[in-house]
């Protein structure tokens, strides 16, 4: 039996109305991070709730003990990385930072073209003078960012707390006999938790593959040749994590690793470039084969739908449009249009 529907601009945007009733809200009272802390609360406690059934199928509660497992993992990783940054803060001094300073400034002045070093402080001094100036004049822009930040951590909180409620309070399987309304909200739900889980997963691959690549180049290739970076496990950390953004997030940590690339020669800084440069492109391959072949589109679909996110909606937008465009995608394929 044929099941595709007739395709119309009408009915394209009635099927999509459930995942434009929820995104937009979202997207316009910036509550990406509520929404995505909640669904990886949702389905990590989910996940170690079906792992405890099958190990032991007559626990009690097992939704309760999954979701006061991940939890408990959660505390443990924030209190790791709590105590990591302070085992590192010893490292990170500042006269050990100072030195790496003057290193990279003495690199940068021996390298760069005349008319390009004299732009850049001719010492720490100078630079810590510049950074004042910069710090004073965007005193109120820093403001805003702190309040942002102290903001995104209380978002982070309440998704947590949102997620673990659902996951007491939505049972697993939908109910039988549940009246309309409820059976296409819970479908919507699921939905949207089968696309979230998809892509986010996808993407941890995806940094985990980067930041493997990233520490062959940092741990083993530069060592080898005598010439180590300084602060080689703080880029590496940096470099998954960041790689949990889409694309931007591997610029970002490309950037650091470049810089400090600086303070040993040009050579090695253009051998960072290329390796880091070889790396990004390959990750436009891997979303294309990981989170492309979950979602069955292409790169170039996923690469349209994050710009056109981007500049509606800025990052958050670019974070959630593999989400999005996965529920699109799915919708369509379920009519029959694609």
């Amino acid at each position: 039996m044929d099941k595709t529907e007739k395709f119309s601009f009408g009915t394209f945007f009635a099927a999509l109305g459930g995942v434009l009733a929820v995104w937009l809200p979202v997207l316009l009272l910036h509550l990406t991070v509520v929404l995505f802390s909640a669904l990886i609360t949702y389905a990590a406690a989910r996940a170690a709730a079906s792992w405890l059934s099958r190990r032991r199928p007559d626990m009690p509660r097992a939704a309760l003990w999954g979701l006061l497992l991940v939890l408990v993992l959660m505390a443990a990783a924030a209190g790791l990385l709590g105590f990591w940054l302070e085992h590192r803060a010893d490292g990170l001094a500042i006269g050990s930072l100072s030195e790496k300073a003057a290193a990279v400034l003495e690199q940068l002045h021996t390298t760069l073209p005349a008319g390009a070093a004299e732009y850049v402080p001719a010492s720490v001094a100078n630079l810590k003078e510049s950074s004042v100036h910069v710090l004073k004049s965007h005193a109120l822009a820093l403001q805003t960012a702190g309040a942002h930040t102290l903001r995104a951590i209380g978002y982070v909180l309440a998704g947590v707390i949102i997620g673990g409620i659902a996951v007491l309070q939505v049972p697993a399987q939908p109910p039988a006999g549940a009246r309309p309304l409820a059976q296409i909200l819970r479908g919507g739900f699921d939905e949207l938790l089968r696309s979230f889980t998809d892509v986010f997963f996808a993407q941890i691959r995806i940094a985990a593959i980067n930041t493997a690549l990233t520490s062959v180049y940092l741990l083993v290739i530069l060592p080898l040749m005598g010439r180590p970076l300084p602060m080689t496990d703080s880029l590496v950390l940096l470099t998954f994590l960041a790689g949990l953004i889409p694309v931007v997030g591997n610029l970002v940590s490309n950037s650091f690793i470049v810089v400090l690339s600086l303070g040993d020669s040009m050579g090695i800084t253009l051998l960072s470039l290329a390796w880091l440069i070889g790396i990004h492109k390959l990750e436009y391959f891997l979303n294309a084969h990981i989170i492309g072949h979950k979602i069955k589109a292409a790169a170039w679909e996923l690469l349209i739908a994050m710009l056109v996110m981007e500049a509606a909606f800025g990052l958050a937008g670019l974070v959630s449009a593999p989400v999005i465009y996965a529920q699109i995608k799915r919708v369509m394929g379920d009519k029959g249009w694609v």
